[in-house]
């Protein structure tokens, strides 16, 4: 006679902390042109471990990294070359993710998984993307069956071209409402740096130039203040004659990395860490690759309805802003104002720039930060569009609620 094997019970997953490299211009010369994207990542490795003294680095179970592009600098298995480098315990094992543009907030509902259900107590993930060094769709070699015989669009393996795509599809999608949202992207991203409320969740990050020698990378590089409607009405339209996506309503070629730390709600407990977040559901769901920008819809309604939530009970909403018409999609979709107060208040990637795989963290690390702000909001959603037709949605509860539903937690705003 067998017996079966304990099963175990589900547990709290919660968000212990968040940090970033400042974002720099993919470019010859932007921030990090001669700096190692897995330099980028063991940075912010080392941060995290710097700040949570109390956490033995022996007990991290794991380290998720994800890259969209794995090759060179960016190649190697991150999250295990990445540990190693950052100097945890050769004891504590890492792998590499890739889910595109989805890539971070893949490595954190994998690892987040693990810990829901027993078989890992703490984890490090994030992301890191070197756009400067590994161009998207670099070295890449897509089967032509996907064109021949007719499983995808032509246009679908090309992002600006999936938001054209999408204007077609909504033409209410205006390009003056494209370009009303970035603008509005850029001064809610001036003021949250104005009032200091981007700059703690950076790492300072230690850059070389042959022309300047050492220098220190402390801000982000990419953004715009100031800009208007009237700069961005008349930029070319790249991806197609006359069309309506331009540099000034989409998210610049970024290079950075962001990384969080995740854990049970009873080791944070034991090991007294703060706890910023509590998971509640995530979701992915897959739509026609030539309009990936609507991937966020299916996947949030997936992620509410497993929640038992519905969009009114979400009090702030972090979108990834790869384009300005993909966030305009899911805002008309779900009855939300373009200017909601709710959706990205520190702005988003149209201003800050977008890393690929690493963007969903920062979309994390900025909702921990603003649930510190705002004990009246229980929830809050992080969600993005990703290459080759899906979206991820992850939705999270806010500690600092009177009717928090996970356990007594400690909090902390770095």
């Amino acid at each position: 006679m067998t017996t079966s094997a304990h099963r175990p019970t589900a547990r709290d997953v919660v968000f212990v902390d968040g940090v970033r490299t400042p974002f720099g211009k993919a470019r010859p010369d932007g921030l990090y042109a001669h700096t190692r994207a897995d330099d980028l990542a063991v940075k912010s490795v080392r941060e995290l471990v710097r700040r949570h003294p109390s956490l033995p680095p022996e007990r991290f179970d794991e380290v998720a990294i994800a890259a969209t592009t794995q090759s060179g600098d960016q190649g190697l298995t991150l999250g295990r070359s990445v540990a190693v480098l950052a100097g945890l315990p050769r004891s504590v094992p890492g792998y590499a993710v890739d889910r595109m543009c989805a890539g971070a907030m893949t490595a954190v509902t994998s690892t987040a998984s693990a810990i829901g259900f027993g078989q890992q107590d703490v984890a490090l993930a994030g992301g890191v993307e070197h756009m400067g060094h590994h161009p998207m769709g670099f070295d890449a070699d897509p089967n032509p069956r996907f064109v021949s015989e007719r499983l995808v669009d032509k246009t679908a393996l090309i992002m600006g071209a999936t938001a054209e795509n999408l204007h077609d599809r909504f033409p209410h999608l205006t390009k003056d409402r494209a370009d009303r949202y970035a603008v509005a992207s850029q001064e809610r991203y001036a003021a949250a740096l104005a009032a200091g409320q981007i700059s703690p969740d950076l790492v300072p990050v230690a850059v070389r130039s042959p022309e300047l020698g050492w220098g220190l990378a402390t801000a982000d590089e990419l953004a715009r203040p100031g800009t208007t409607v009237a700069d961005i009405a008349h930029l070319k339209t790249p991806f197609r004659p006359g069309g309506k996506v331009t540099a000034g309503n989409a998210s610049p070629l970024t290079d950075g990395a962001a990384m969080c730390l995740v854990a049970s709600g009873d080791t944070a407990a034991e090991l007294e860490l703060p706890v910023r977040m509590r998971m509640v559901s995530f979701a992915y769901a897959g739509v026609a690759p030539e309009v990936m920008g609507i991937g966020p819809v299916p996947a949030t309604e997936r992620a509410l309805r497993t929640a038992g939530l519905s969009i009114d009970d979400i009090g702030i909403i972090e979108v990834n802003e790869a384009f300005a018409v993909q966030v305009l999609s899911l805002l008309d979709h779900f009855g939300i104002a373009d200017d909601d107060p709710r959706v990205n208040p520190y702005g988003g990637a149209i201003a800050v720039g977008h890393p690929l795989a690493a963007s969903g963290v920062r979309l994390m690390t900025q909702l921990a930060r603003q649930f510190a702000e705002r004990p009246d909001v229980r929830y809050g959603i992080t969600t993005m569009c990703v290459g080759l037709g899906m979206g991820g949605t992850v939705v999270w509860e806010n500690p600092q609620h009177a009717d928090y539903s996970g356990h007594t937690t400690t909090s902390h705003e770095s």
